[in-house]
């Protein structure tokens, strides 16, 4: 029988981009020893296999954050989480790039505020169609709001804030790219880790730069 730490999963592709994305930011030796703290050395030389099986839990993702803001502290791991989840999105797009849609030239020549709409959607869509993690988006004349309703990141965690730092780098890098170059800011409000009942991620839709 499963227990509730058990029963929510990414593919094994995404598994394979988280660590990889790590491994990018902190080397092989930084990736091994955050692999490590969290319990986690079967994945070392061995990352999850390149396919789209359900079988990387909710409760590793978790670890995984939990294991960098413990090996680099609350503000280093922050950071690194952060970077990891730009990191994500390179990754993302060469295993997910066709289902996104994102790289057709119809895509490119839409205007800023409809490819920022439409990407959101699309993102929104895959992670709803692809893993077990839940996501609705919510908009307003200036925001949108990117509300994670069952959330790998900090699943079974308890903190004092918001701490999806991963998933606010990907939606980072995700607007810089689809805008061609501009950046947004981009909070986490929410936190079910911290007691609120959704993930909530607010984008502000100008560009700061």
């Amino acid at each position: 029988m499963k227990t509730p730490a058990e029963a929510y999963f990414y593919p094994n592709s995404m598994g394979r981009i988280i660590l990889l994305a790590m491994e990018e930011i902190l080397g092989r030796n930084g990736v091994n020893a955050v692999l490590n703290l969290a319990s986690l050395s079967e994945y070392i030389g061995r990352y999850p296999p390149h396919n789209h099986d359900r079988k990387f839990p909710f409760e590793q993702v978790s670890r995984l954050q939990a294991a960098l803001e413990n090996a680099y502290g609350p503000r280093g791991g922050r950071g690194l989480a952060l970077r990891a989840g730009r990191a994500c999105l390179k990754y993302g797009l060469r295993e997910f790039g066709p289902e996104l849609g994102l790289t057709d030239l119809a895509f490119r020549l839409l205007p800023l505020a409809t490819k920022i709409k439409t990407g959101s959607e699309a993102l929104a869509a895959l992670f709803n169609e692809f893993t077990d993690q839940r996501v609705r988006l919510e908009a307003d004349e200036q925001n949108l709001y990117w509300h994670i309703e069952r959330c790998p990141l900090c699943w079974q965690r308890q903190t004092d804030g918001p701490c999806c730092h991963l998933a606010v780098g990907l939606l980072q890098e995700s607007l810089y790219w689809v805008s061609g170059g501009k950046y947004f800011q981009v909070e986490e409000t929410k936190c079910i880790a911290s007691g609120d009942s959704a993930c909530t991620i607010v984008i502000n839709r100008t560009p700061i730069g």
